[in-house]
This record gives structure tokens, sequence and C-alpha cells, in this order.
């Protein structure tokens, strides 16, 4: 029950902030930076892979071991670290093989990516503990 809970509350949470994030808040500077390289419209397979996968992620490695350790400052520091690096290999890895990959993209991502990952950790960890 207790992971279940925490995958639905880490997608949940997650698909709405990226929602807002690449629908609104960040559509133009990524268009804008980075337009020739982007595909018009996302390929959703690999889009909900992604999604699935790094859900999965968070919840395993930094949310159960904060559930257990019934500190959400586990949460909040290994949720802070896992974005960081998953989103640096992202970006950096952009940036070292990409034509046209900006460094202001990449740290902008890079700020996004563990901002989002520490919110979702501390979501699903504050349900995970709570039930």
């Amino acid at each position: 029950m207790h992971l279940l809970s925490e995958l639905i509350t880490a997608a949940v949470v997650m698909g709405i902030l990226d929602f807002v994030w690449l629908g609104f808040v960040a559509k133009q500077l990524y268009y804008g930076a980075m337009g020739d390289i982007l595909l018009q419209k996302p390929k959703m397979g690999a889009a909900l892979a992604f999604y699935a996968v790094y859900v999965i992620g968070v919840v395993l490695i930094v949310v159960r071991p904060a559930v257990h350790a019934a500190s959400w400052q586990h949460a909040l520091a290994y949720g802070a670290l896992f974005g960081f690096v998953a989103y640096a290999t992202y970006d950096l890895t952009n940036l070292a093989t990409l034509k046209g990959f900006k460094s202001k993209v990449a740290a902008i991502d890079l700020t996004w990516g563990t901002a989002i990952t520490t919110i979702v950790s501390i979501a699903a960890y504050a349900v995970g503990h709570h039930i």
C-alpha cells in the first residue's frame, strides 16, 4: 500500500509540475533557445517511458529509504541529489554532443530538475510516512 501510494503521488505531482513547466513557464525558453533541434510534437511513448522510469527511481532510491528512516530531511537531500545527477546527465551530455544546446538552457533545466525532484520526493515521502 505504501509503495503504490508513493508511486501514484510521485507520478501525479511530477506530471502536474512538469506539465505546467513545459507547457507554460519554460516553453518559450526551450523553443527560443533550441527551436531547430526540438521536435514540434514530442514522442509521447518515449516521454511516458521516461516518467515511468524516473518516478520508479525516485520512489525506490529516495522515498522508500526516507520513509524507513522517518526523515523528511532524507527525502529533501537525496531527492535534490537524485534530480541534480539525473538532469546533469542529460544537460551536460547535450552540451557535449549537440550543436546549439545552450549553457543557459542547461543551467535552467538542471535547476528545474533538482527542484522538481526535491518536491516530488517530499510529497511522496509525506504520503508514505502518513499511511
